[in-house]
């Protein structure tokens, strides 16, 4: 499907016989199927309601020909389309970006960091640069992604979702024995470690024997009307939340917390508003991959030359360096022109 023009066919069909393959289940599939006919619902009667363009599309039953690098995303707030996502690294002490890379859209910025971090602590270390701290926002947080910092000897300082929680409300955990305490003062012991279906990653499940809940005062309240016994789940990285959430409320975690938002988030408005990234011209993920590193270099050149030592009174040999650089970068941006594909954070 072509995003500015979805009724008009491609010429050429780029994707491969995988591409072309329905891969979801049925499971998923029925899911797709029941979110089109609640979106119907809510867009009737509202203008371009009945084009194909208004249905609910998702990369497990579409594709494009002409780009099938170019993978729909989905975005609180922004709209449903083909995009690539970009992923940067900045040096909070320079202000100058250490790491850049294209990515499909679908993906999860937590997903992405465990790439990142190899590679830029491998760039950083050959060029004798320490990498101490890692700060990100809460798009990057999971206890996977804080297990793999700390295995790397890294400080993480990236904020837990809303959402996380240690485990149920009033029962208390015991770490030295690996079990929890329930209002009422009974234990919930550890029965089994397992991946979550839903979201694969690590759990561990606590469940209480049915004879510590016969007669218990809060047991309605606790339990609710069907179920016999206390049984929840919680993430396997535990303790790694617990620390990092620790260093994000400290002292230094909210300088860390300012120094992302002054230096790192405006680095990706430069980049869309005055260096080319608003939109790909490029068809694939290796040219998207070019035109993102060519932006960061451009980025980093007017850095380089407004830190720059002046060696001499006059300006002119500073001109004409910028001017260099800006006619080299604009005619290797034109070059690029082909087919435009949106880049987001």
């Amino acid at each position: 499907m072509d995003k500015e023009t979805p009724h008009r066919k491609s010429k050429g069909d780029r994707s491969d016989k995988g591409q072309r393959s329905v891969t979801a289940n049925k499971k998923e599939l029925d899911a797709i199927k029941g979110r089109n006919k609640k979106w119907a619902k809510d867009q009737d009667q509202r203008p371009g309601a009945g084009n194909q363009g208004s249905k609910y599309t998702s990369n497990k039953t579409h594709y494009s020909p002409t780009d099938p690098d170019a993978w729909i995303s989905v975005k609180p707030g922004k709209a449903r389309k083909l995009n690539y996502l970009s992923q940067l690294s900045v040096d909070t002490a320079n202000h100058v970006i250490t790491d850049i890379r294209a990515y499909h859209a679908d993906g999860k910025d937590n997903q992405q960091l465990r790439d990142i971090v190899q590679r830029l602590q491998r760039r950083l270390w050959q060029q004798g640069l320490v990498f101490e701290n890692c700060v990100a926002d809460t798009g990057y947080s999971s206890g996977e992604n804080y297990a793999m910092l700390e295995e790397r000897g890294l400080k993480s300082f990236i904020p837990p979702h809303g959402t996380f929680k240690g485990g149920p409300d009033g029962f208390g955990y015991v770490e030295g024995q690996d079990h929890y305490v329930c209002p009422q003062g009974k234990v919930i012991p550890f029965t089994k470690e397992f991946l979550d279906s839903r979201t694969r990653t690590r759990k561990k499940e606590y469940r209480a024997r049915k004879h510590v809940c016969i007669g218990c005062p809060i047991r309605q309240q606790c339990l609710g009307e069907s179920a016999q016994e206390k049984k929840f789940s919680v993430t396997y990285y535990r303790s790694e939340y617990f620390r990092n959430i620790a260093r994000v409320e400290s002292p230094q975690g909210r300088y860390m917390k300012g120094k992302r938002q002054s230096t790192v988030e405006p680095v990706f408005g430069t980049l869309t508003q005055f260096m080319g990234l608003r939109k790909i011209n490029t068809i694939g993920l290796k040219q998207a991959n070019k035109v993102m590193h060519l932006s960061a270099i451009a980025y980093n050149l007017k850095k380089y030359l407004k830190f720059e030592q002046k060696r001499s009174k006059s300006r002119a040999g500073r001109l004409v360096l910028e001017q260099a650089v800006k006619i080299v970068l604009q005619s290797l941006f034109w070059s690029c022109t082909r087919h435009q594909k949106t880049v987001f954070q």
